[in-house]
């Protein structure tokens, strides 16, 4: 029990009046431009294993489902077009903040379990890691330490069940129940998508039509208007004599 000792003491009342409960830790993955897309499918079993809330998809929404043994089915998914939308997503609606698992300058050690709240993680590129627009939204970035010199890195996989297991232990996850030499597992949840495949969310949809619309009055009217004469383009067809 923590107690203010410059205020003069404490009440007993105070002492003994039951505490709010915690706010809800979660943990999210972010996936973006991985190469070798049979790697979504493990990373989603690596992901329903470990507690994950949701997995985003940012670009394509179907993916290879191999290594999953059937946890896409107990796992949410959503779809953005781009990784600004996949963060004010992440930003204004989960509070999520959002790490980047990366071998880079300033990251902490992923041991440190240097989290503050819930957190979205995002991987890199199996070839190339992240690239400078990825790492723009990451609010800050961890890498996995390693003991032995035979390689260079870790496949993306095998980097997201250590990561994901580190914020679980460090959030307090409760431990699934064992039954015999394994974890029991949940009841099937009804399909609510096609297998391997992501929908798009109501706010998705608008937002790449709003985008679409905006694309195509930039395309009719351009920004500099001092190249355009009345006889040319759509003003020449409005305006014929």
């Amino acid at each position: 029990m923590h107690c203010d000792r410059g205020s003069g003491g404490y009440s007993m009342a105070a002492a003994m009046a039951p505490r709010p409960p915690p706010p809800t830790l979660e943990s999210i993955l972010l996936v973006h431009n991985v190469a070798k897309r049979h790697n979504v499918g493990t990373m989603v079993r690596s992901a329903t294993a470990f507690g994950v809330s949701e997995m985003i998809l940012v670009g394509r929404r179907d993916f290879n489902a191999f290594g999953s043994h059937g946890s896409t089915a107990h796992l949410l998914f959503r779809h953005f077009h781009s990784l600004s939308e996949a963060r004010s997503y992440l930003k204004e609606q989960r509070n999520c903040d959002i790490c980047g698992v990366e071998i880079a300058d300033g990251a902490l050690s992923v041991t440190q379990h240097p989290f503050k709240k819930s957190t979205a993680f995002l991987l890199g590129n199996e070839g190339t890691g992240l690239s400078p627009k990825e790492c723009e939204i990451c609010d800050f970035f961890v890498y996995i330490p390693q003991y032995g010199s035979g390689t260079a890195s870790l496949n993306v996989t095998v980097a997201a069940s250590i990561v994901l297991h580190h914020f679980g232990a460090w959030a307090g996850f409760a431990e699934t129940r064992r039954e015999g030499n394994k974890f029991s597992v949940a009841r099937r949840p009804v399909k609510q998508v096609r297998r391997n495949f992501c929908n798009e969310s109501v706010e998705s949809v608008i937002e790449e039509r709003k985008n679409r619309r905006d694309v195509a009055l930039q395309d009719m009217f351009h920004e500099d208007r001092s190249d355009i004469s009345p006889g040319s383009g759509l003003l020449g067809v409005l305006f014929d004599d």
